[in-house]
């Protein structure tokens, strides 16, 4: 039996184009890291960037047996680069969220007598009775996702209960499109997973349970109660009846406590990979309630991630709820939600604006984004010094989820007289720099600030992804969102979802009873949260006068972005 000191703690992060794993110690400390590219590494498959896209029925989704085989040659990577199976006491991860995944009756007994002679993928490519996931890029729903809001009376209805509006990429919204096109395949299903449950089945080597947070991305589930919500439930499956109790049974049980124990890993690991046969299988959640966990998030915090889309998260007491933007349950806290943005635009719509720029003035050769910040930092707040003016631009080169709208840019100047959109007064492109940066965190600031207090000001903002090492894009973060204690990048671990997947496994197995009360996962992981070595400070935040410059253009912005919405 190992003892606490010498275990390992693996997250694991199946996201859309590469599956990653982070092994920690019980310091916090990552002792390993590896990934496998599915487009590198998996060339077999044919996807482009993790997916294959259907354009004229706006279908993206990804081969199951993809990700199978991926983790089978993760797997040889973690052999291969030394990594002590036997050390490794409790395993976690995220999957991409909203993804679906189609169990045939035979599954549970392949994954019951998995052969550890073989690799994983040739003995499970067999157990789906739908070979694909529609991934979350997907926009294949509008007619399903009209539906379902029409029955049960609007978006802000759905919003209440589901804590979001109906989406293409959700996963109520793709059942009922599987139930409709592919009566077969929904007919032979036993079970459904999402991407996250899917993984935790793969590792335990039997269908585990939904994520209490990642159920919630699915349209589906009553998060105030707590349970599925039966006439959403039989509006997808059909019918109240027997068709109802059906999609119940397909969806299975929904396990409530992040920590919990789901099982001991299957055998196939133990005897083909020399994991211990006590090593624990905790639930699986999303990559955005995953990434939560990377930082011991306290009230008013907020984490903008800013990656190929931008996305806030915030982990709030307050179940408020709005169509614009995501409510989910916190992954490993009763009684705290997170609040989700979710943006199409983000870097894509920054380096649009920066590739513009850079045709005019090229970059220095170590850094291409260097033009464009120096364009963002020369023109001043709001693009003009005249008081009472603002120019304010949105940019959507690809059709934002938030708000709900064609791409398209628009450009305005507002003053006393109102909003007015025109180009005239704009130096461009020089002067899309700053207002891309400004339009992207005054959104964010519009629809969070509910979320964080009566002022909206959050505390601390943390900084994840690749847009995180970009100075001007920090510093007007700082200026337009005004933590009061400023902002800060992750810099442990690089991969902030996996990251936090091996801090929920390793609280899973450490965390401590008293009097009756489990240990919090914020207390655990603040007890060893080392801020010296974590996290640098790459923005002051608050400055005073320049926040309250900015709470004066949340009115002309949001008209603005109506403007573009109903264009």
């Amino acid at each position: 039996m190992m003892t606490v000191n010498d275990g390992l703690y693996l997250g694991f992060d199946l996201s859309t184009q590469q599956i990653k794993v982070i092994a920690i110690d019980e310091k916090l400390e990552p002792v390993f890291q590896a990934n496998v590219e599915f487009d590198v590494d998996t060339p077999e498959y044919k996807t482009r960037k993790g997916v294959y896209t259907n354009k004229a029925l706006k279908e993206v989704y990804a081969p199951v047996a993809m990700w199978i085989k991926a983790f089978d040659i993760l797997l040889g990577k973690m052999k291969d680069g030394g990594l002590d199976f036997s050390k490794v006491r409790s395993i976690s991860g995220a999957g991409q969220q909203h993804g679906s995944v189609y169990w045939s009756y035979g599954a549970e007994e392949v994954l019951e007598k998995l052969d550890p002679s073989q690799a994983l993928e040739p003995q499970l490519a067999k157990a789906f009775s739908h070979e694909m996931s529609p991934n979350w890029q997907d926009h294949s729903t509008a007619s399903e996702c009209d539906f379902l809001e029409e029955q049960l009376g609007g978006p802000e209805k759905f919003a209440e209960i589901t804590g979001s509006k109906t989406h293409h990429r959700f996963t109520g919204p793709q059942i009922l499109r599987v139930r409709h096109r592919h009566p077969d395949d929904y007919k032979n299903t036993a079970r459904i997973s999402l991407v996250s449950s899917f993984f935790a089945s793969i590792l335990l080597g039997s269908i585990a349970p939904f994520d209490v947070s990642d159920v919630c991305g699915m349209n589906l589930w009553d998060i105030p109660n707590e349970k599925f919500d039966e006439k959403i439930i039989s509006l997808v499956a059909g019918g109240e009846g027997k068709e109802k109790d059906e999609l119940l049974r397909k969806l299975g049980p929904v396990e409530p406590d992040g920590g919990k124990n789901l099982g001991c890993i299957s055998d196939y690991y133990v005897k083909r990979y020399g994991f211990a046969k006590d090593c624990i299988i905790t639930p699986v959640t999303g990559d955005n309630p995953s990434t939560i966990l990377a930082l011991p998030l306290r009230p008013l915090d907020v984490i903008v991630s800013l990656g190929t889309s931008t996305t806030l998260l915030v982990s709030t007491p307050v179940y408020k709820t709005s169509p614009t933007y995501h409510m989910f349950s916190h992954p490993t806290t009763r009684g705290l939600y997170m609040g989700m943005l979710c943006y199409c635009n983000g870097s894509l719509a920054r380096e649009k604006v920066r590739d513009d720029i850079n045709e005019i003035k090229p970059p220095s050769a170590e850094d291409p984004w260097s033009s464009f910040n120096e364009a963002a930092m020369a023109s001043p707040i709001l693009g003009t010094e005249t008081e009472g003016e603002m120019k304010l631009g949105v940019y959507f080169p690809l059709p934002e989820i938030i708000p709900d709208c064609q791409a398209g840019t628009w450009r305005f100047t507002s003053d006393a007289s109102g909003l007015h959109e025109t180009d005239k007064g704009w130096d461009l492109p020089s002067a899309d720099a700053r207002a891309i940066l400004e339009s992207q965190n005054l959104s964010m600031r519009l629809r969070a600030g509910p979320l964080l207090s009566s002022t909206g000001q959050p505390r601390r903002v943390y900084v994840v992804g690749g847009g995180s090492r970009n100075p001007a894009i920090c510093k007007l973060t700082g200026q337009v969102l005004g933590p009061t204690e400023g902002v800060y990048r992750l810099e442990l671990g690089g991969n902030a979802c996996a990251l936090g997947s091996a801090y929920k496994a390793l609280w899973a197995v450490m965390r401590t009873k008293t009097d009756g009360e489990i240990e919090s996962f914020e207390d655990f992981l603040g007890k060893r949260w080392d801020e010296s070595t974590m996290i640098v400070k790459v923005d002051e935040g608050y400055r005073e006068g320049v926040w309250e410059k900015y709470g004066k253009a949340l009115k002309p912005f949001d008209e603005a972005e109506k403007y573009a919405v109903n264009y």
